[in-house]
């Protein structure tokens, strides 16, 4: 493939900053915002939306008057919030007081992680001020709500996904110089990385944390949207999967009763949480990921360090140098842990980590750029994660894995954030001539299917080069959602890095 000349890079251009303003989410748009396709919704009845008990109902409900008509008012219904979410019998979108971008398609509300590329787009696209509402909304989430939350719908109250926020938080400083707003996010750090190093998130023998969402049962919004063509569910995917297929990646019986043909209350804890690392679905933790609840995983025990990290430059910049020096003891900390626990020396990759056997899972998979992105990794750890390159690169960018097993996180797809990622992390220990080659086929593949279609996706495959992915994902949803909030966040950054 040609790479795309300056007339195709600018129509790509131009269409990312139109579609942050259709992507964005503030009072005016709140009958929008409500509007959930992944959930059954009588259309005779109003839209729901759940507002924080500590905030004052009718406040809102007087303001909104004044920006609403009465026709879309009418198609409202405010509740406050149960203070359990288990309380919550009927679903509804979670109140955020200013705007936010959402990633577009099904996915209409404000996702954790989604967010930081999100962001890393405004910010290129000189969106300021909405970059910086972005962080407050997590912020307020955080707040309002007890996390940054996988997205604000009351059915995902129960997990949060992968903590990028610190980085969101130092990304819009750089803009903005604001050392009094950098002040004000302290609080809402410290409570959301004790998120993260409590249990159940916290496992005390290796102190490394772990997915481990909350809740119990079938997740809502996949029993509700995510059907085949023959009307099953993916959880009727998963049994039919087990029926057929012996494997001994995990304990089969910790998750499936094959006497009563049912899944576990165990499974959709290991289902649930795997939806909050964000990689729903792959084969990473064996079948469908349900035994992520068993380990220490590269990518979440790498954004803490990260966390910590970025927590202490924020103090140092504040002036607080005592408490700087204590995050930069939790990331050296937890540097060593992820070194001894996740980097195997033989293969020359870092891997998830079994608490429960022991064992690293040898399972090859792009979560190895992580510790390059955030500099963890010695000059020696690098050049053999840059020696293992040719296992992941295709002609579209990055694989997810190298394994195809019909999940969306695995071969031959390649998604947005994970190129990213891989590219910096290269950058960072100077294989600039691969990380641009990479950040060139990455963009020559978005740009050649925007040329075709007109849109940019969630994801592609990156060994065929292609946005038409359907016919090749077999479990959870297999369509390929547009907008798309951080495709176009990545392909501005690499854009910036390729000085185009």
């Amino acid at each position: 493939m040609d790479f795309p000349n300056p007339t195709q890079i600018k129509a790509v251009k131009t269409y990312i900053k139109q579609t942050w303003k259709t992507l964005t989410r503030s009072q005016k748009d709140l009958l929008v915002a409500a509007k959930d396709p992944k959930i059954d919704h009588d259309g005779n009845r109003p839209w729901l939306v759940y507002v924080s008990p500590q905030e004052d109902l009718e406040r809102i409900k007087t303001s909104l008057q004044q920006i609403l008509s009465r026709e879309e008012l009418a198609k409202l219904e405010l509740r406050i919030l149960p203070a359990e979410p288990e309380a919550v019998t009927e679903h509804g979108l979670l109140y955020l007081p200013h705007p936010y971008v959402v990633p577009g398609g099904r996915f209409n509300e404000m996702y954790g992680w989604d967010s930081y590329f999100i962001i890393l787009g405004l910010l290129q696209d000189k969106e300021i001020e909405l970059a910086k509402s972005m962080v407050e909304q997590l912020a307020y989430e955080i707040e309002h709500y007890g996390t940054i939350l996988n997205a604000n719908r009351t059915y995902l109250l129960t997990r949060s996904q992968p903590p990028i926020f610190t980085r969101a938080i130092l990304k819009v400083y750089e803009y903005t110089q604001d050392r009094q707003w950098l002040q004000s996010m302290l609080p809402t750090i410290e409570s959301y990385y004790y998120y993260w190093n409590v249990p159940p998130h916290l496992n005390p023998t290796t102190g490394l944390s772990h997915y481990a969402a909350l809740g119990k049962g079938p997740a809502p919004e996949v029993v509700m949207s995510e059907l085949d063509e023959q009307g099953r569910t993916h959880y009727d995917r998963v049994k039919e999967y087990y029926r057929q297929f012996k494997f001994d990646d995990y304990d089969v019986n910790l998750y499936y009763n094959r006497d009563t043909d049912e899944l576990t209350e165990l499974f959709y804890q290991g289902d649930r949480s795997m939806r909050e690392s964000g990689f729903d679905i792959s084969n990473r933790f064996g079948p469908f990921s349900i035994d992520i609840i068993h380990y220490a995983p590269v990518c979440l025990n790498v954004l803490l360090y990260q966390m910590e990290a970025d927590t202490a430059r924020i103090n140092d910049i504040l002036g607080y140098s005592g408490a700087a020096t204590q995050w930069r003891d939790r990331a050296s900390l937890r540097q060593k842990r992820i070194n001894q626990f996740l980097w195997d020396q033989e293969a020359g990759l870092y891997f998830d980590y079994n608490f429960r056997t022991g064992k690293r899972r040898q399972y090859e998979y792009a979560t190895t750029f992580y510790p390059l992105w955030a500099g963890i990794a010695s000059a020696e750890q690098a050049q053999r994660v840059w020696q293992n390159l040719d296992k992941f690169e295709e002609a579209g960018g990055i694989l997810t894995s190298t394994h195809v097993s019909g999940n969306q996180w695995d071969a031959p797809f390649g998604w947005a954030p994970l190129n990213l990622i891989a590219v910096e992390g290269l950058l960072r220990y100077g294989y600039e001539e691969e990380a641009k080659r990479i950040a060139r086929k990455f963009l020559t593949m978005t740009v050649q299917e925007f040329t075709k279609y007109g849109t940019l996706v969630e994801k592609y495959d990156v060994c065929e080069c292609s946005s038409n992915v359907s016919d090749e994902i077999f479990f959870g949803y297999s369509s390929n959602e547009i907008g798309f909030g951080w495709t176009n966040g990545v392909v501005l950054e690499l854009l910036k890095i390729l000085d185009l």
